[in-house]
């Protein structure tokens, strides 16, 4: 069973968003690698350019629709997201275009809750419950910037290696058992992300695409996660046709009558 929650936590944890009807979204396109382009001498100022690119938000609110891929059994869903900065991750996936309702989370800083529909069932864990398959230093932070496109801020630091290759930014290091890598794309946006735990056996790789404008930053409205935990594989490609930046955000949760509680 655990495998199964493991699949919807990644889902909800690396992903986020869709819709059916597809309003026109501006494409914000990156720039030709300029392989001479000036650089700041220090590396501080080089990370705080990066970091000045993430998107500042209070609420989120993303929709839209994903080809999941589970060992090799692939399905479509739909995928409605939203989040409050620091805060909250809500997540619910449906299937059959939005008709019938497979799965809803929460994942706070300490906790997380999921309804699995068809085992009419309810998980209520602490959050450190996802180091059963993911390295320990992830953090609520780190999904959220995971889903949004945003810099991790553990990896921005001075230890870090950080040079230009072909004209973008590459961002590499290790912590602990923790080997990361981070490039970055000519608007200085991620464009691939790397998590790799050997020890564990465990990797993570994020790409990011189609960045578009949004409260004066830009937003990824295209995401693809791969996921690998032993022998158990992920993928996800999601395409955000929907999304609101600081709306008002509900998080509905009500545990069904007859639905198992699991502690």
């Amino acid at each position: 069973m655990k495998r199964n929650i493991l699949n919807s936590i990644i889902l909800a944890v690396a992903v986020t968003s869709l819709f059916s009807c597809r309003p026109k979204k501006e494409i914000v396109k990156a720039p030709a690698v300029t392989e001479n382009a000036p650089i700041a001498d220090k590396k501080s100022e080089n990370l705080a350019t990066l970091k000045s690119k993430d998107l500042d938000f209070n609420t989120l609110s993303l929709k839209g629709k994903a080809q999941l891929n589970v060992d090799g059994q692939e399905n479509g869903v739909t995928l409605n997201v939203r989040m409050k900065k620091n805060e909250t991750i809500w997540f619910n996936i449906t299937a059959l275009g939005g008709a019938l309702e497979v799965a809803r989370g929460i994942i706070t800083p300490d906790s997380l809750f999921l309804m699995n529909r068809q085992q009419r069932s309810v998980l209520k864990k602490p959050f450190s419950y996802i180091y059963d398959y993911t390295n320990k230093q992830v953090n609520f932070g780190w999904l959220q910037s995971i889903l949004t496109g945003n810099t991790i801020k553990e990896f921005m630091i001075e230890k870090s290696n950080l040079k230009q290759e072909n004209g973008v930014w590459m961002l590499t290091g290790t912590e602990q058992n923790l080997a990361y890598s981070v490039l970055f794309n000519t608007l200085l946006k991620s464009a691939e992300l790397n998590l790799n735990d050997a020890a564990e056996a465990q990797a993570l790789k994020v790409n990011y695409d189609k960045y578009t404008p949004l409260n004066n930053g830009l937003f990824p409205l295209d995401l693809k996660i791969n996921s690998a935990v032993n022998n158990k594989k992920i993928s996800i490609a999601v395409e955000f046709i929907k999304t609101d930046v600081n709306v008002p955000v509900e998080f509905p949760f009500t545990i069904p009558k007859g639905f198992d509680i699991i502690r």
